[in-house]
Parts: structure tokens; sequence; C-alpha cells
């Protein structure tokens, strides 16, 4: 991989990390629950000082060191670059959740229909991310580091994962706020159609943006 390509792979990649961010607040603003990954930070949010972003960012920090816990020495020197990816990230999403903030969904059916766009405009970003191949999330970094040593499946462990986060972020809201707060029928929503998104993207379009970064 040469110069040009690296840099139009990591351009790409940053912009699908604006895309991701931006899905994420207008999935959040629908009020139906929030992706499986951000269910967590979504819930604390919703009762403590710190912002959606600056939670993910706290999740982020946490994740990347399981990984070194997990992969003590065989922990890749370039999963460091999570760190600067995981500051954008949350700045990104706290930024989109600025942009947003006037919008305030009130029926039922306008808080699925933006549950369904942040659905759409996160499985894209997922998608840009994916074809730019150069860093992963520490979401996705976390649950190749368990697959690694436990020797798993990726697609099964990511599917535990997203799973074991919702879930989690059910009894948090149960506990802090006697509510699903976090977590409602737009999580299960987002795990099933983001995906699709991605994968269709992929299908359709994967392959030429290849040939695009290699300058074909």
């Amino acid at each position: 991989m040469n110069k040009s390509e690296t840099c139009r792979r990591y351009l790409f990649f940053l912009a699908g990390l604006f895309i991701n961010s931006f899905g994420v607040s207008f999935i959040t603003k629908a009020s139906l629950g929030t992706s499986p990954i951000s269910s967590i930070p979504y819930t604390l949010s919703l009762g403590f000082a710190p912002t959606l972003g600056m939670f993910t960012l706290y999740m982020s920090i946490l994740l990347i060191l399981f990984q070194i816990i997990l992969l003590r020495k065989d922990f890749p020197k370039q999963y460091l670059l999570q760190i600067p990816v995981s500051i954008l990230f949350s700045y990104f999403i706290d930024l989109t959740m600025e942009m947003l903030h006037v919008l305030e969904p009130e029926s039922y059916g306008s808080k699925v229909f933006f549950l369904l766009i942040g659905c759409l405009i996160l499985g894209a970003g997922v998608f840009m991310e994916m074809a730019a191949d150069v860093v992963m999330l520490p979401g996705e970094c976390f649950v190749n580091a368990v697959s690694i040593t436990f020797h798993t499946d990726f697609g099964k462990t990511k599917v535990a994962f997203d799973t074991s986060m919702t879930v989690i972020a059910g009894i948090m809201g149960l506990i802090l706020y006697q509510e699903l707060a976090g977590v409602r029928e737009g999580t299960i929503i987002a795990a099933i159609l983001v995906g699709m998104t991605a994968r269709f993207l992929n299908k359709k379009i994967g392959g030429v943006l290849q040939g695009m970064f290699a300058g074909v």
C-alpha cells in the first residue's frame, strides 16, 4: 500500500467516522433506545453530567485496557491508534448531538422514522470504516482480541458482545432509573438493520471502492 492509497483510506475512514457518529446521534434522538455498542454510554448519560460522547470515550478506553490485558505482548502497536480515533469519535458524537438538538420527534411514528434513518446512516458509516480497512473502533478491536485469545468465531463473538452490552445497559437502567431507560425496541432494530445496511453496501460497491483506493 503506497502513501497515496494510505492517505485516501484514512480520509475515507475519517468521513465514515463522522457519518457513524451522526447515525448514533440520529438514532439516539429517536428516543427508542440506541445501538448496542452505545447503549451503556447512553444509559449513563441520561442521569449523569458527562455527555454521551464523553461516556463513549470512557467506555472506549476501558475496552482498550481490556484488549491489552487479553493480548499482553501480542497487543499490536497499531491498535494504539484507537486512542486518538476514540477521542475524535466522541467529539463527533457530541458535535452531531448538538447539530440535531432541534430534532425532538414526539409521535411514535416520527420516532420510528428517525430511528430507521439513523440506522441507515450508521450502517453507511460502519461500511465506510470497514472498507477503509485502516483502523477499527475499540468495540470491534475488543471482539477481535476475544476471538484471538479464546479462539472463537468473530461473528458469533460480536453477537455475544452486542447482546451483553444491551443486557448490561438494561440492568443499569433498571437499577438507576427503575426502567429500561437506554434500551428499547430501537436497540434491537438497530442491531439488525445497521449490519444489514453495511453488508448490502459492501456487496454493491465494496469492490469499486477498493479499486478507487488503489487508484485503479
